[in-house]
């Protein structure tokens, strides 16, 4: 019975794409056109009339590569916001606090020691244990009750904010990354020609972004597969269809679903350290990313990994594209997307029907 759970699973992820182009010929053409299109503005050499129109192509391209940078640090907090709320249903709104609460554990303990990379695991483990503690004194004790885990955890958030308030005070903090990942370095992309010798004019771009980007796209890959080609993710996804039959074939779901949500709250921690990395910390973090984890779930599907991957990529472009092209109505832009998914795809533009 159980690999035929995992099997069926894994047919419903990989047939979503074949099933929309089958069922939607035209948007599923005009959509590769538009990747087709969006290509050729990276990769190719503007003409000049082009650049009359958009502005120079090494903003645009700075906002692409910006944009998925920050998608892919809006992946790394809703990743583990979807193993919380998408998959096991518990609303959980004091995971902003998470993680800003990672991002100061990671500025202290790369601050003391002098490395960068200790702050990961310090992070990791002193967040993932809160998450331990909320899941067990909280959560367990108030399962399925959607609106009173929605009241506490609003009431846990503005109390870890206070006590964070209280103990690194309202200054803005950035964790400065090592040596290695300082400085630009030069990609693959053109942004022009030299007029002189026409030679190709290269990209630079901050190191520290690109590293990352590499990490987000590790770290996905990772848990889609923990979830989809392990037995421990069939476990959890079986516990939320039908919690009971898990149980009554000897599964300990309850240490299966503190583990699950320790994890997502030690991600929660890690996004902190990164996103004090490459931007910084300051009281307000907190709401502002636990609304953008909402959004990229909203967008993407509650409880899918790949569709948190696309929301946080589309709400992260949609956000620097706003600000360098439409900076008064940036933050419209992002709702709007929300809207248009809610209005045309309610479950998420990869959710489940």
């Amino acid at each position: 019975m159980r690999p035929k759970l995992a099997d069926i699973s894994i047919e419903r992820g990989a047939g979503g794409m074949s099933k929309f182009m089958s069922r939607h010929p035209v948007w599923s053409v005009l959509i590769l056109l538009s990747i087709c299109v969006f290509l050729w503005m990276v990769f190719a050499v503007w003409p000049r009339e082009l650049t009359s129109v958009i502005g120079k192509k090494k903003i645009f391209l700075n906002a692409v590569l910006n944009g998925v940078t920050l998608g892919a640090l809006y992946f790394l907090v809703a990743s583990g916001f979807t193993l919380i709320f998408g998959l096991m249903r518990n609303v959980n709104l004091a995971h902003g606090s998470l993680y800003l609460l990672g991002g100061y554990i990671g500025y202290e303990v790369s601050t003391y020691t002098g490395y960068w990379l200790l702050a990961f695991p310090a992070a990791f483990l002193v967040v993932a244990g809160l998450g331990l503690l909320l899941q067990v004194f909280v959560f367990r004790r108030l399962d399925g009750q959607d609106l009173r885990q929605t009241l506490i955890t609003i009431g846990i958030s503005i109390v870890l904010a206070d006590l964070m308030l209280w103990g690194w005070g309202g200054d803005f903090y950035q964790i400065l990354a090592p040596e290695w990942l300082s400085g630009p370095v030069k990609t693959f992309i053109v942004t022009g020609v030299k007029r002189s010798s026409g030679a190709p004019i290269f990209l630079k771009y901050p190191v520290v972004r690109l590293a990352i980007l590499f990490a987000a796209v590790v770290i996905g890959i990772g848990m889609w597969m923990l979830l989809n080609k392990t037995r421990i993710g069939m476990y959890v996804r079986a516990g939320v269809d039908d919690r009971d039959m898990l149980s009554a074939v000897g599964i300990r779901v309850q240490l299966v679903f503190v583990g699950v949500f320790a994890f997502g709250a030690g991600l929660a921690g890690i996004a902190g350290v990164v996103g004090g990395t490459f931007q910084s910390m300051a009281p307000g973090e907190d709401t502002r990313f636990l609304l953008a984890s909402l959004v990229v779930v909203i967008v993407g599907g509650m409880g899918s990994i790949p569709g948190a991957a696309l929301g946080a990529l589309l709400i992260g472009l949609a956000e620097q594209f706003g600000s360098v092209y439409m900076p008064t109505y940036a933050v419209v832009l992002t709702f709007l997307i929300m809207v248009l998914v809610l209005a045309f795809r309610p479950q998420g533009l990869m959710g489940r029907n």
